[in-house]
């Protein structure tokens, strides 16, 4: 008796008991753990399988939905513009068809005068120190801007 109460409660008994109840553990939650995914394998690539030819069958119809909803959106901007666009020109129309407004246009760009009235031109004495180039087109007459292109045309 006094050998068994030894070998009881040696270190390599100990060890040995230790070592057959972690491996009880270990089989036991790896056949429970085992029974859970066949139990859940089958449903789980078959949901998987679904998702996929979900996401496969969809993704194709939703790009091309969002990319056409951007197109559209386009679209509709451009054709604003261009109704905006057609309003300024009937607009310019309906002043065209106006004489006292292209007589005033005459005027102004042109420096044309009535028959009966004094045409002035009024030098600028800062002109001259200015460079040609510096001078915007709209502030000289046609004239120089039509030399310029002369001038323009041969030094290229």
């Amino acid at each position: 008796m006094a050998v068994k109460d030894r070998d009881r409660f040696s270190t390599a008994t100990r060890i040995r008991l230790l070592g057959e109840q972690t491996a009880a553990r270990v089989y036991r939650s790896q056949t429970r753990r085992q029974a859970r995914r066949s139990r859940l394998t089958g449903r789980a690539a078959f949901l998987a399988l679904v998702v996929c030819s979900l996401v496969v069958a969809l993704a194709y119809p939703m790009r091309s939905y969002v990319s056409q909803q951007g197109e559209i959106a386009d679209q509709e901007r451009k054709a604003a513009e261009a109704a905006r666009r057609v309003e300024q020109l009937r607009d310019e129309k309906a002043r065209l068809q106006d004489p006292a407004y292209i007589r005033r246009l005459a005027r102004e760009h042109l420096h044309y005068v009535r028959p009966g009235e004094t045409g002035f031109t009024v030098n600028d004495p800062d002109a001259a120190d200015r460079p040609r180039s510096e001078r915007g087109a709209d502030d000289r007459p046609w004239y120089d801007n039509l030399w310029d292109g002369v001038d323009n045309a041969d030094r290229h």
